[in-house]
Parts: structure tokens; C-alpha cells; sequence
């Protein structure tokens, strides 16, 4: 394709510089436009997006972004991706005004957050934290947290001009879209993050927070030391249960022993990135992953701005550290666990979320939609209400305390009901993971009927969805239609619809199924 889009441009000569709405265009967005052509030519001069390896570029400067574009190679080379924006503009704008033609809204999407190695990075770093790592604590999706490796925002810095990086994003996206998607809505009051010398979701800690202090924990009734409760426990037992005949090699290899059965990590292995980096080369995921479970023997994470402050670490009563404790600091430390996790923050994230988002929301007339699933603090729901933010509701992943499946008769209208999304497994996916079996088309229809029905404002399926309920449309493996998995950071998506646009007009029994249901539902009156 960039073969194809040179040739235009070659073609096209530099023409387009002179039209009257690409200069419109030009000058409404050169401020992201100059600095995001510049990082294009520049990632392709050095082969690497990685910034840090550019050298006299590796800082940015807008001086050195204005020479490039006077200069006549790189200026050549920068034009080429600035053509390519403006023609992006124009096949976005002609997409949602034939879709207003039609009577159909366009929806857009919001991530949480930016790669390491992206032009927001480079051009505004003041804006993130770029020594920590964005993620998510256990969940439905991941038992071991997520670590998304994105860097987490400095809303502090944000806060003092008005919040104008998000403006801008919102106001670009409203160009083209009438409703969006706030990827992980969770994060405008807090962020999960995990420190930068850490891998798993596990080894992180919510961003702001309010840790305990010695004194604190102290007064909760939980003997806090240091030595035992925020550094690895590691004994010899538990080697022998985790390792087994690797028992030995694992001491010999990773471990340092300053006392009989009792173990410390060896100073090139303190941390799951060093671990990391030495399993690189080798073939072994099950003894990796028991290192770095060793690592994470620890019922306290220190904070990294409040010394001598600390956070309970997620899922601590799963570890042998937890367990090594006597019932009575047991229970100390499930009250403070409990205390931390579900009651400590609510107002605090709820003063933090009315100072980010109501500014944000306002900023366009777009629909704001968020995508609230996770561990969800409690004042989460009273926000999203107070603001008028759809929530979203999945049959499968209930907010109810107790349900194990949704009804979506019961959801809210300010909300946005379906039956998966692209983390999750599909429709017939779920239903083999629970069931053992594929699911019968009716069943599928039946399910699809009763999200129309729902009251929510919006019902939003995902295509691999509605082609269940069709058996001459269905593909034969269900797995083959999932589109991430969370759990695995590096997951490829590879999905792609199995009909052409064309074969899937030509379906017109499916095609006027579909359209009955909507109009049966009151979803729409044409």
C-alpha cells in the first residue's frame, strides 16, 4: 500500500500544497502535523521508532522539526506524510457524512493511553510519566494483572494549562465522530501502575493513592518490618514445591542463602526485568514464570514517590509469604488489605475524576461512552451518573456483587449493551468455555434478541455475533474469530472478517433478519 500512496504522491507533484483546502487543513493541525511527519521521517531514517537511538533528534526540538522541513530531502520525505493525513481527512470526512446520510452515527475510541515509542512521547514527554508502566490489577482478564507498557500520564502537569493535550484529541476526534469510547474510564480517577523494573500486573500499585505509613499500619494492628513483609519470602519449602528436581539449580542459579532455608534473590535477579532479560534466549516459560512468581513474594510494594510509604500488594493472600503469617497478623492484614482496596480511595478518586472529566466531556458534543469493567472502585458509578457517561454492560461480567450473569432487562438506559467485546472471547467462544459445546444458532439468536430488547441506549454487537446466529455464515472455529487476549501483552491481532463486502451484501436473508430484529426491538422505525 505505501508503494500505491508514494506513486500518488509522485504523481500529484506537490500540487496538493497549493489547494485551498489543504491549506485549511495544514493550518488548523500543524501543530501535531510538523512534529508526527517529522518523527515518521526520522523512525524511517534510523529504522526505529525508538527515539532515544536518533541521536541529535533523540531530544525534540522544534527548531530542528522546522530545518527538516526546510530542507529539501527530509522536507521532501516529511510532505509525503502530511499528504498522506490530509487524504486520511478527506476519506474520513466523506465516511461520516455518508454514514449522517444514512442516518447512522460514528462511534470512536479514546486508548488510555500512548507507546514508549510514539510521537507524544518524543514531542511532549512533560505530559507522562515515562519511568512507570500503565496496566491493570487482576481481573476476568488476567489473574496475574496487566502491564500494558505504555507510560501513565502527569496529571499534574496536565492540570496546568487547562488540560489542552486532551482537548485537542477530543476536539480532532469530533471532526469525525459523534459518540466515543473512554478506553478504561477507571484511569481518569486512578491508574494501576507498575514500577519500570517490574513485568507483572501483580508487582503494581494504584496511581494516586494513599499508602500506609509504618505508623499507620502500626495502628491497624499489623507488626510491619521491611525485611519480611516488602522484600521477596523466599524459603527453602516452597522451592521444593514450586521447582521440584529444579530445586537445586534454581539456588545454585538464582538465589543467595544468608541463613539455613532461607533465601534472597541474587542482586542481577532483583527484579522481573532482569529476570526477563536473562530468559530471553532460553526456551523454559514454566521456570520463568516460578522466578518471577519468587519476585513477587511480598505482601507490601513501596511507593516510589513517599519513602517509607507502602501499598498492600494486590492478591497477597495467594502467596507463601501470606501464608507463612499467624492467624491473628492474618487478619491484621486483611483488614488493612480490605480498608486499602475497597474503602481508603473513594472520595479521594472521586475529587480526582470531578477535576479531569467533567473539563473533558465538555469540550465537544460528542456522546462520551466509557468502558468501566475491572476492579471497579465504588465511586466509579456515581460519577459516570452525575456526568451522564454510558457505562458498559456485558452479560457475562455483571457489576452486581453475587451475579454471575447479567439480565440485560435490567440495564440502565445510560448505557451501552453487548454481548462481548474485543478482549473477550466471542459469543460462541464464552458459551464453549462454560458449557464444553458450541452454541446452537438459535441460542445465539435468542441471546442477540435480548440485547436489542434491553433498555440501554445503545446496543453495540460485535459482527462475529451476529454471524452466529446464521449456520451457512458462522466460520467453524470459534477461537479463530477472537480478537486480543490481555493476559498476553504481545498478542497479535490477526482477526479479520471472513466475507468480502460484497459477498456479505449479497446475503440478504441475513441481512434482512437483522434489520427486522432491529426494527422488532424498537431500535429503530425504518
Amino acid at each position: 500500500k505505501d508503494a500505491w500512496c508514494r506513486t500518488l504522491f509522485e504523481q500529484d507533484g506537490g500540487a496538493f500544497m497549493d489547494d485551498p483546502q489543504f491549506k485549511e487543513f495544514f493550518n488548523a493541525n500543524s501543530e501535531w502535523l510538523l512534529p508526527y511527519a517529522a518523527f515518521c521521517v526520522l523512525r524511517d531514517k534510523y529504522d526505529t521508532a525508538d527515539f532515544s537511538r536518533w541521536g541529535k533528534y533523540s531530544e525534540y526540538d522544534i527548531k530542528k522539526v522546522n530545518t527538516l522541513w526546510k530542507n529539501v530531502r527530509s522536507g521532501r520525505e516529511m510532505r509525503y506524510y502530511v499528504y498522506l493525513q490530509y487524504h486520511l481527512h478527506l476519506q474520513m470526512l466523506d465516511a461520516r457524512d455518508y454514514a449522517h446520510s444514512r442516518g447512522i452515527a460514528i462511534k470512536g475510541d479514546i486508548p488510555i493511553g500512548i507507546t514508549p515509542q510514539s510521537v507524544e512521547a518524543w514531542s511532549e514527554p512533560h505530559y507522562f510519566n515515562m519511568d512507570a508502566q500503565a496496566g491493570a490489577p487482576p481481573d476476568d482478564f488476567s489473574v496475574k494483572g496487566q502491564n500494558w507498557g505504555f507510560p501513565t500520564y502527569n496529571w499534574a502537569r496536565m492540570a496546568e494549562d487547562g488540560y489542552s493535550w486532551w482537548k485537542r484529541r477530543f476536539a480532532k476526534m469530533a471532526e469525525y465522530f459523534d459518540a466515543y469510547r473512554i478506553d478504561h474510564v477507571l484511569g481518569f480517577f486512578r491508574i494501576w501502575q507498575v514500577p519500570s523494573d517490574q513485568v507483572l500486573g501483580l508487582m503494581g500499585h494504584f496511581n494516586p493513592a494513599l499508602p500506609y505509613s509504618y505508623e499507620d499500619m502500626i495502628s491497624r494492628g499489623f507488626d510491619f518490618r521491611y525485611d519480611r513483609h516488602a522484600t521477596p519470602f523466599i524459603r527453602y519449602y516452597m522451592l521444593r514445591e514450586m521447582f521440584g528436581d529444579k530445586c537445586q539449580m534454581v539456588q545454585e542459579t538464582f538465589l543467595d542463602s544468608n541463613e539455613l532455608d532461607v533465601f534472597t534473590l541474587k542482586p542481577e535477579f532483583a527484579n522481573q526485568k532482569l529476570i526477563e532479560a536473562w530468559f530471553e534466549d532460553k526456551d523454559d516459560n514454566e521456570l520463568k514464570d516460578g522466578i518471577m512468581a519468587l519476585a513477587g513474594e511480598v505482601l507490601f510494594v513501596q511507593d516510589p514517590h513517599n519513602f517509607g510509604c507502602f501499598h498492600p500488594r494486590i492478591s497477597a493472600q495467594y502467596t507463601y509469604s501470606y501464608q507463612a503469617l499467624s492467624e491473628e497478623e492474618k487478619s491484621a492484614f486483611n483488614r488493612l488489605y480490605d480498608e486499602f482496596f475497597y474503602t481508603r480511595h473513594n472520595s479521594f478518586w472521586q475529587e480526582a475524576a470531578m477535576r479531569r472529566l467533567p473539563q473533558l466531556i465538555t469540550a465537544t458534543n460528542m456522546l462520551t461512552c466509557a468502558e468501566d469493567l475491572g476492579m471497579i472502585p465504588a465511586c466509579v458509578p456515581p460519577v459516570l451518573d452525575q456526568l451522564k457517561i454510558l457505562s458498559l454492560e456485558i452479560q457475562r461480567m455483571p457489576k452486581e456483587v453475587g451475579v454471575t450473569l447479567g439480565d440485560p432487562a435490567r440495564y440502565p438506559y445510560l448505557s451501552v449493551c453487548t454481548t462481548g467485546t474485543h478482549d473477550t472471547s466471542t459469543l460462541r467462544g464464552w458459551w464453549i468455555e462454560r458449557f464444553g459445546k458450541d452454541c446452537p444458532s438459535h441460542h445465539c439468536e435468542d441471546i442477540v434478541e435480548s440485547h436489542l430488547r434491553s433498555p440501554s441506549m445503545l446496543t453495540i454487537l460485535p459482527l462475529q455475533d451476529w454471524f452466529s446466529m446464521d449456520d451457512t455464515l458462522r466460520v467453524e472455529d470459534p477461537e479463530s474469530e477472537r480478537i486480543n487476549v490481555p493476559s498476553i501483552p504481545k498478542h497479535y491481532w490477526k482477526y479479520r472478517m471472513h466475507l468480502t463486502l460484497e459477498e456479505l451484501l449479497s446475503k440478504s436473508q441475513f441481512n434482512s433478519q437483522i434489520a427486522h430484529k432491529v426494527i422488532l426491538c424498537g431500535r429503530s422505525e425504518r
